[in-house]
């Protein structure tokens, strides 16, 4: 008896610190991201006569990362220790957070290949005209992301227990949001599909379009030789753009492997499942390292940054800044 009071102690103990870590990361999260977003929208569009095919996907990528951060509220409500959610609003945040994360996924996979096509290809008609379908591109990817999502919602809906015996059992918290061990996600079929065009396909994209990249600039001649090619910049580009994918959505891909793989070991899988909770928490840093990606990737969204910092220490006349801005904006690829 003793032994199980000091057992339930330290579980709630325990408990409390991740929900303070949650509580601390998903706040900072969508103060940061938010912030960070907007910003680049309101850039993005004071912008559009010299917006890029490139912009194009990064907008689009700026507003998924805008939806999930209005979800965090809920989960900054959940772990904050209150009470009565409704279970339509947490599976209806989980599926923005799944439909976030493939989104972010195919759009930065798709600037890395834009990017790519554009240096290696720079006088290809076909390539000039395929790029000029970016907006085809995203709305395809909506759709996409959108659609593999729905059937894991009316899936949990449907189901006659929105949680396994296994989160019963693991935490006593079958009736709460977010504690449900994700049984659907790690079916055999779903994990295939998830784990192939969801992550394995993107990455290589992502792996051989960075190599591509540096291929081209390190074989060009003019790109040694020009000032108007920064290949430092364009391998910050590549750096951060990869490192950004495989930070926030690589560890919840080697979780669900997991899940998957000590399914019948009760044991193992309740000291994974506050893992899987963190990587979920970490798949939503992308919300607010996107803006980094976009920093490094449009000149445009750089310089633009760089002289509003500048006019903000040193209080400059914003009539004039703005001649000197348009005077020293570079055009965009």
């Amino acid at each position: 008896m003793l032994n199980s009071t000091v057992s339930q102690s330290w579980n709630n103990a325990t408990q409390d610190q991740q929900d303070l870590i949650f509580v601390a990361v998903y706040a900072v999260v969508f103060i940061v991201g938010l912030t960070l977003n907007l910003t680049a929208l309101v850039i993005f569009f004071r912008i559009a006569k010299s917006r890029s095919h490139t912009t194009v996907y990064m907008i689009h990528l700026a507003f998924a990362d805008i939806l999930l951060i209005c979800t965090l509220p809920v989960r900054i409500y959940y772990h904050g220790g209150f009470e009565g959610l409704p279970h339509k609003i947490c599976e209806f945040t989980g599926v923005i957070l799944l439909a976030n994360m493939y989104g972010s996924i195919f759009l930065l996979t798709s600037i890395s290949f834009d990017r790519c096509v554009a240096v290696c290809f720079p006088l290809s008609s076909r390539v000039r005209e395929g790029r000029k379908k970016a907006w085809c591109v995203c709305l395809g990817i909506w759709l996409l992301t959108i659609g593999a999502s729905l059937p894991i919602y009316f899936k949990v809906r449907t189901s006659p227990n929105h949680s396994s015996n296994l989160s019963i059992s693991c935490l006593n918290l079958s009736s709460s949001c977010f504690s449900s061990f994700p049984t659907y996600a790690t079916q055999t079929v779903p994990l295939i599909s998830t784990l192939t065009v969801g992550f394995g396909i993107p990455l290589t994209v992502m792996i051989l379009s960075s190599w591509g990249l540096i291929r081209a600039i390190s074989k060009s001649t003019a790109a040694q030789t020009s000032d108007l090619v920064d290949s430092g910049k364009i391998k910050k580009m590549i750096t951060t753009n990869l490192a950004i994918f495989l930070i926030c959505f690589l560890p919840y891909h080697i979780m669900l492997v997991l899940l998957y793989a000590y399914k019948g070991s009760e044991n193992v899988l309740c000291s994974l499942v506050p893992a899987y909770r963190y990587s979920l928490m970490i798949a939503c840093l992308n919300a607010m390292l996107d803006p980094v990606a976009y920093y490094f990737t449009t000149e445009t969204f750089r310089r633009k940054m760089d002289v509003d910092a500048v006019r903000k220490i040193l209080q400059m006349n914003s009539h004039s800044s703005d001649g000197n801005n348009r005077s020293r904006t570079p055009l965009t690829t």
